[in-house]
């Protein structure tokens, strides 16, 4: 049944947690071939499927994991989602300074034949990691040396509660094939992979524009059509609420639409102006997010940056605009035609002013409420644009020509 259990882990390898787990449990397989089926998956990803079973199941499955499997799942489960201790797995062998060279390789003899042995981790008498030693060391060191004569001191370390994003700055520079990982006291508690870190990256990046429009992480293109639905609906609810309030805007002005009919013409030209170009800040800023260059004090400077790149786009596009306006206002034999012009020029520049800010000031918002910066940040961005472009552009017209 084992081959039968790891063609299995193929196929649910691009389902979403919960269908993944909906799909174990009919085809009636037991615990040990579950098992089998999670360790051809992702680490993270098998923690998430593995999480959607009763607590008592989950613990059966883990101990049915071959080798060490199921402690690795206990210990990942330990740690938040997205950070490198849901990445983490045993160390293995750790010597003491004082153990020999000799000595660590009789001692690795057995290990090498279960597990791929990288790098030997060097630990004080508290666990506490303070070097590192490669087999290339080993291999042109004297048996009689001490691991402490050989090893590299002081080696980088990740925490295991570390976020993996901020994991991936610290060791974009080093490229490292196993990273120790160490809690705050120093001690070693696992290592995680480089492959591994960067395969994990990847894929929460490629989450990233969905979660922008409320699409959940875990949703994937297999998976079922009643799940997709209650993933996103309740987003498009959200949605609907912030489009009520934006068609608010409008109702209020509607006097001056009835009046001057040429404006609902003109207000998905100012809306969808402003909106792309609140869409390209909101990019810029999630991505300086994710690279870490939104460092402390920055904050003040991209929002003052955005809402002048706002304002001459505005200008530049408003007058493309405003030219539109009045040539259509002219051949109806509009006589606000030059005014109209000019309320679509000054509409556009100011309300593409507010679109700057609030691209780039949505993100770090919910980021600094304990959200995800993406998460539905396209919603409320786009809710905030219409509101401003729509008020703008009407109320300069009431106030102008009514």
């Amino acid at each position: 049944m084992t081959q039968a259990a790891q063609r299995l882990g193929e196929r649910i390898r691009n389902l979403d947690p919960l269908s993944a787990k909906d799909k174990l449990d009919s085809v009636g397989i037991g615990d040990a071939d579950i098992a089998i089926a999670l360790s051809e998956l992702r680490p993270a990803q098998a923690i998430a499927i593995l999480q959607h079973f009763a607590p008592a199941r989950r613990e059966a499955i883990a101990a049915a994991a071959p080798v060490d499997e199921g402690e690795l799942w206990r210990l990942r489960t330990q740690y938040p989602q997205s950070s490198v201790g849901r990445l983490m797995e045993s160390s293995g062998p750790r010597f003491a300074p004082q153990t020999t060279v000799q000595a660590a390789i009789d001692a690795l003899r057995d290990t090498v034949r279960t597990r791929l042995v990288t790098y030997l981790f060097v630990v004080d008498a508290d666990s506490r990691l303070v070097g590192v030693v490669t087999f290339r060391e080993m291999l042109y060191a004297q048996r009689t040396q001490t691991l402490g004569e050989i090893m590299v001191r002081d080696p980088f370390s990740l925490r295991p509660e570390t976020k993996l994003v901020d994991a991936m700055r610290e060791v974009v520079m080093r490229h490292y094939p196993v990273y120790p990982v160490c809690d705050a006291a120093g001690r070693l508690v696992g290592q995680v992979r480089g492959q591994v870190l960067f395969e994990e990256q990847a894929f929460e990046i490629s989450a990233q524009a969905g979660e922008m429009v409320g699409v959940e992480k875990e949703e994937r293109t297999t998976t079922p059509w009643l799940r997709a639905l209650k993933l996103r609906h309740p987003w498009l609810q959200v949605n609907l609420l912030t489009a009520f309030v934006s068609a608010a805007v409008v109702g209020y002005f509607q006097n001056a639409i009835n009046a001057i009919v040429l404006l609902a013409v003109f207000l998905p030209v100012v809306s969808s102006q402003c909106s792309n170009a609140g869409c390209q800040t909101l990019a810029v800023t999630l991505r300086g997010m994710t690279l870490n260059e939104l460092r402390a004090g920055r904050a003040g400077k991209l929002l003052a940056k955005e809402a002048w790149v706002g304002f001459l786009n505005g200008v530049f596009v408003g007058a493309v605009a405003a030219l539109g306006m009045y040539v259509i206002a002219r051949m109806q034999h509009n006589e606000h035609a030059l005014p109209l012009a000019l309320i679509t020029l000054a509409a556009t520049a100011l309300s593409s002013i507010a679109s700057g800010v609030a691209g780039a000031g949505v993100p770090m918002a919910l980021k600094r409420a304990g959200a995800d910066p993406a998460m539905a940040s396209s919603i409320f961005l786009t809710t905030a644009t219409d509101v401003v472009s729509m008020g703008l552009f009407l109320g300069l017209a009431q106030w102008w020509l009514m």
